[in-house]
């Protein structure tokens, strides 16, 4: 693992709001089970430190569920959700995988890079943006999509990419979701089978 800039951030600690929703995830475990909350308590510290874990969360977390800080370190460098080196205020993740692809993913990158000034890998001069490549991130059915800190944006095309960019970069919060104007993951065209139309209905008539 490279441990360049780990501790940029200094001395990370716990908050007393943090740290006790870590021993929360501490406790849906049995007693010497502890080990099994390292992922959502990685998460916690992360969210507090910025969107990055700095070596010295990765060793308190080590420290809280038992590990040694190697253990730690294996999991935090597997999992893309984790991010080892500091990152942009708002963390651009785009999905390029083959959904997304066939979908015009291309073109969300392309309005990302010129929009931003920056390629995949880097973070904008003014630290608002970072901007990274992901594969699949469970959201086919929308593609294509990015992910923006804990927000998913879904059904993009070149337009609403750049409106999603541009509110942010005015401090704004844009809805997440769908952008084309569908709700949730329902088809394209409207609603067929679950419509609004009522299904007929037959009535028995008694002998005799």
């Amino acid at each position: 693992m490279s441990t360049e800039n780990a501790n940029a951030a200094g001395d990370f600690a716990f908050t007393k709001e943090s740290a006790q929703l870590a021993k929360a995830e501490i406790a849906k475990y049995p007693k010497g089970r502890e080990a099994s909350a390292v992922m959502p308590i990685l998460m916690i510290a992360q969210r507090q430190n910025d969107g990055w874990l700095p070596q010295d969360a990765m060793e308190q977390v080590a420290d809280m569920v038992g590990l040694a800080p190697i253990r730690v370190y294996e999991v935090a460098s597997f999992y893309t959700m984790y991010n080892l080196q500091p990152v942009g205020k708002n963390h651009v993740q785009v999905c390029t995988n083959i959904a997304c692809m066939l979908k015009g993913s291309d073109e969300v990158v392309k309005v990302c890079k010129k929009r931003l000034g920056i390629k995949f890998g880097e973070t904008s001069t003014d630290g608002n943006f970072t901007l990274s490549e992901v594969e699949c991130l469970g959201a086919c059915v929308n593609a294509p999509m990015m992910q923006i800190n804990d927000d998913f944006y879904e059904d993009l095309d070149g337009k609403t990419t750049e409106a999603v960019l541009g509110a942010l970069a005015k401090g704004e919060t844009p809805a997440p979701g769908p952008q084309s104007g569908r709700k949730g993951c329902e088809p394209a065209d409207g609603l067929t089978t679950l419509g609004k139309s009522k299904p007929k209905t037959t009535s028995k008539k008694g002998k005799g």
